[in-house]
């Protein structure tokens, strides 16, 4: 059975607050106004008034908090010191996330990590759909899991992918949690890297069934296996597991029985094949091999990860916008045999860069480096003694032009930024919209 869309999700006498609008909150607060709750808006962006709402704009949006429940948006921490003195008080607070785990009917697999997970969790979906299993697609993509929560039922099994900024507010736990891989990321947000790694930890830390699956080849994930109440599954790219998922240069085998042959996966890389190896662990007894092999042969991958964009005179161009950090650009150089003209620099996020040396001189012919990190990028690969050519470019159409005036027929250009976008676009998505347009204008 699903929810009745007469049943309220609160009791009808709740005031209720959302802080932080986008997405996350603003589906979620228009629903509830409709059911005929009393609903706020608070940000810190100066606004008009919404209409129908009390709202709360600008430099004191969080004074005089009266609501009963508070809905925090993902970009927000949760000490504020003006939300733990209201939670002192007695306020309900939470978010969309947590509420959605808390009351969802059906079974959910949730994904995870540093690298990987958008496209783990969306081969999840896509092998399942093939497979004749109803699913919903949300969290940090597809749909809004909480108001989309009248619409499913006991046989649905919803895929989401969970940052570590939702994790960090939840307290409730999916049924199947994936784990790709931990690496320093969101170190601007997060206090370091200890408070990230816990944040994570929150996919699995209230779970009293199912399994987790980790990437045994992950020393992180590794160490804090012991701490997960439920059973995992391993998954490897360099040893076989008789009781996991694993790969080796041919196939890719779970629990003793092969699966796959890699050479079926359309999307390339060896990252990609770790991502495979994640995603046949979390549906196995959900899918069968054949939805597993027909979504291999047919997946052309996600928007912005390592996504053919167009070959003009024998250069072929990608966009790989979502590499926020120099392990993502470390797995999209690493899918060529060849060395690439590169793209990258963007927002610090006080991630360590300097591996970034080693790995340009090793994959890249050139790079065009843009954006607040291109400086420090610049300085580490002079330090380091990169022999390849160094441009510089102050937007995405310079940086696009310089590098195709670097290419030669039978090169390979790829915006990898290693970096995130907020310094000079909205998201990754912007951004990687940006570099497809001016590939297509060149």
């Amino acid at each position: 059975m699903s929810l009745q869309k007469d049943e309220l999700l609160f009791e009808k006498d709740k005031k209720i607050g959302f802080i932080g609008l986008g997405r996350s909150n603003m589906p979620v607060a228009q629903m509830l106004r409709s059911q005929g709750f009393r609903v706020s808006l608070r940000d810190r962006k100066e606004m008009p008034p919404v209409e129908g709402f009390d709202c709360f704009f600008g430099e004191h949006y969080l004074e005089n908090i009266y609501e009963d429940v508070l809905f925090l948006a993902p970009v927000l921490r949760p000490d504020i010191p003006e939300v733990l003195a209201s939670r002192e008080r007695g306020t309900y607070v939470t978010t969309e996330i947590n509420e959605y785990l808390r009351r969802r009917k059906g079974k959910v697999i949730a994904v995870t990590g540093s690298d990987g997970k958008t496209t783990t969790t969306t081969l999840i979906n896509e092998i399942l759909k093939r497979a004749g299993v109803k699913t919903i697609l949300g969290g940090n993509i597809g749909i809004n899991l909480l108001t989309s929560i009248y619409e499913e039922d006991e046989d649905t099994v919803t895929v989401c992918e969970l940052s570590s900024f939702q994790l960090m507010k939840v307290c409730h736990s999916p049924d199947v949690a994936v784990i790709t891989n931990i690496s320093p990321n969101h170190l601007d947000w997060h206090r370091d890297m200890n408070e990230y790694i816990d944040a994570k930890k929150n996919i699995f830390r209230f779970m009293k069934s199912g399994k987790v699956v980790l990437c045994g080849d992950d020393l992180t994930s590794v160490g804090f296996a012991h701490e997960i109440p439920v059973p995992v599954v391993f998954t490897s790219g360099t040893r076989a597991l008789a009781d996991g998922v694993c790969f080796d240069g041919e196939n890719i085998c779970a629990f003793g029985e092969k699966v796959l042959e890699c050479k079926d996966i359309l999307i390339p890389g060896r990252h990609n094949r770790y991502n495979y190896c994640a995603a046949i662990a979390a549906v196995w007894g959900l899918a069968d091999n054949a939805a597993v092999k027909y979504v291999a042969e047919n997946f052309p991958g996600v928007k912005h990860r390592i996504q053919l964009v167009r070959e003009k005179d024998g250069v072929k161009y990608y966009n790989s916008s979502i590499d926020s950090s120099p392990t993502r650009t470390a797995a999209a150089l690493n899918s060529f045999a060849q060395k690439v003209i590169v793209i990258s620099g963007g927002y610090d996020k006080h991630i360590p860069l300097e591996p970034l040396g080693p790995l340009f001189e090793q994959k890249t012919k050139a790079a065009v480096l843009m954006g607040v990190t291109g400086k420090k990028i610049y300085e580490i690969l002079k330090d380091t003694g990169y022999t390849g050519r160094i441009e510089t470019a102050s937007s995405m159409e310079e940086a696009v032009n310089k590098a195709h005036s670097l290419a030669e027929k039978g090169d390979t250009v790829i915006l990898s930024p290693a970096a995130a976008s907020f310094d000079m676009f909205k998201d990754f998505e912007e951004r990687g919209e940006k570099f497809v347009e001016c590939v297509n204008g060149l």
